[in-house]
């Protein structure tokens, strides 16, 4: 596990589980913890601890954790950013850990 996680580096129990979970994922190099947003949350039904992606980016993708008091911003930085391939693995095992309902930018192939 990674000692610097960025700006923010805390979050709830929920969280930390989730963050594990995308760290174990083949293929993602490190998970960035960003702003907290307290109130919010990701969607009805979701628990602390549900991930939703939310927008590819240079490096990875931006997605959301829903935690026990809000919601908070995480990146995700990939291994390897050459081939669309791999970035289509990364978010379909991303998508089978964290099911949800529809939303968010699911994964094109």
């Amino acid at each position: 596990m990674a000692t610097r996680r960025g700006k923010h580096q805390s979050t709830d129990k929920g969280g930390r589980r989730t963050i594990a979970l995308l760290e174990a994922i083949p293929g993602i190099k490190a998970v960035i913890i960003g702003e907290s947003i307290g109130g919010k949350n990701i969607g009805r039904n979701r628990a602390a601890g549900a991930f939703k992606l939310q927008a590819e980016t240079a490096a990875g993708y931006k997605g959301i954790l829903q935690t026990s008091k809000g919601v908070q911003q995480v990146a995700l930085i990939l291994d390897s950013t050459n081939t669309r391939e791999n970035w289509q693995k990364v978010c379909a095992q991303i998508e089978a850990v964290f099911p949800g309902p529809a939303g968010g930018i699911g994964c094109r192939q």
